[in-house]
């Protein structure tokens, strides 16, 4: 009995110390993200113009003028961040590998070109692993780990990989869709009365993307023939695609609820992520002395709480002073 009792006890702290350690690494990637979304956030600029005006796509090519028409409202703020949630089925291997479900949540920033996305994939009934993928200021970087503690890839700074990080950006614009805005960067040039060109350029870094729209205006699939994907340790030109469905309104803006991302590789079609999105929400410009809604003030209050939590004294006081100044114009405004 004794043993018995002995060994249970055992069975108990070895289960205990599992938990915490598990615990342990759940709060340090935690924490690795949040920094990650602070720093992306802090580095936005100010937005100009600050609104969707139809005269800026007049000289678009026509599929795209459709899509603007279609997608966004005259007169609308131009978006500066979306959050997003995501769920999905996820395929990590080649093309008879199988699927996982995952869930995931995105931050997206329009004006500055970025995105920081964590998600876990459940691999079986006791395995997940946690995934971040990110672009902030030119550079992409994509971490992965088993229950939150294993690493299983730690990259960055590459050139192939932030080329590849900026693709994704430009093809996942259209949940945020004054991104695609050419006042924001994108440069459009026309195919034919379908198909569009989009060109966009982010710290000397410059990918395209063939857009295909419906006659209706909707983005239906996006296209490269050589996106940067990782064969043994190697960078391999790939042609690659996504496609969109289920469009739907999501306050001003027409976004898709469905997404799909392939691989068009010799042997066959390798489709390698299967998302819906469940949530979007929109934030508007922050960093700017022309602020005047003081909802707006959240996300940067989210900065100032980060900064001054790590101890960091120079952000902490160029958030700060950023927020002085967003409080001046609300003030301002008010009188």
């Amino acid at each position: 009995m004794k043993r018995w009792k002995k060994m249970t006890a055992a069975a108990c702290g070895t289960a205990i110390s599992a938990a915490a350690t598990m615990a342990i690494g759940k709060f340090k990637w935690d924490r690795s993200v949040a920094k990650m979304v602070a720093r992306l956030r802090f580095n936005l600029p100010e937005l100009a113009p600050e609104e969707f005006r139809l005269y800026d796509i007049a000289r678009l090519p026509a599929p795209v003028r459709r899509y603007f028409c279609f997608a966004l409202q005259p007169g609308q703020a131009l978006i500066q961040e979306a959050r997003i949630t995501e769920s999905g089925q996820f395929r990590l291997g080649g093309i008879d590998a199988k699927w996982s479900p995952f869930t995931a949540e995105q931050h997206f920033t329009g004006g500055l070109p970025g995105f920081v996305w964590n998600a876990r994939i459940q691999m079986g009934p006791l395995v997940s692993v946690r995934v971040c993928d990110s672009y902030i200021l030119g550079m992409g970087a994509m971490q992965a780990r088993i229950a939150s503690l294993i690493p299983v890839i730690d990259v960055s700074g590459e050139r192939e990989l932030a080329a590849g990080a900026l693709h994704r950006y430009l093809a996942e614009a259209v949940w945020l869709p004054t991104a695609l805005l050419p006042c924001l960067g994108v440069e459009w040039e026309p195919i034919d009365d379908r198909t569009a060109r989009a060109t966009l350029t982010n710290h000397d870094i410059s990918v395209s993307l063939d857009f295909e729209f419906a006659e209706s205006g909707e983005i239906v699939r996006s296209y490269t023939p050589q996106r940067s994907r990782a064969v043994d340790g190697v960078w391999v030109p790939t042609p690659w695609a996504c496609h969109y469905g289920e469009y739907g309104r999501v306050g001003e803006m027409m976004v898709p609820r469905q997404g799909e991302a392939q691989w068009l590789l010799p042997e066959g079609t390798l489709s390698y992520c299967r998302l819906r999105v469940n949530e979007i929400e929109f934030i508007r410009p922050i960093l700017s002395e022309r602020t005047t809604d003081p909802r707006t003030l959240r996300s940067m209050e989210q900065v100032l709480q980060y900064a001054r939590h790590e101890g960091d004294r120079e952000q902490y006081g160029l958030a700060s002073a950023a927020a002085d100044a967003a409080v001046r114009s609300c003030v301002e405004a008010v009188r």
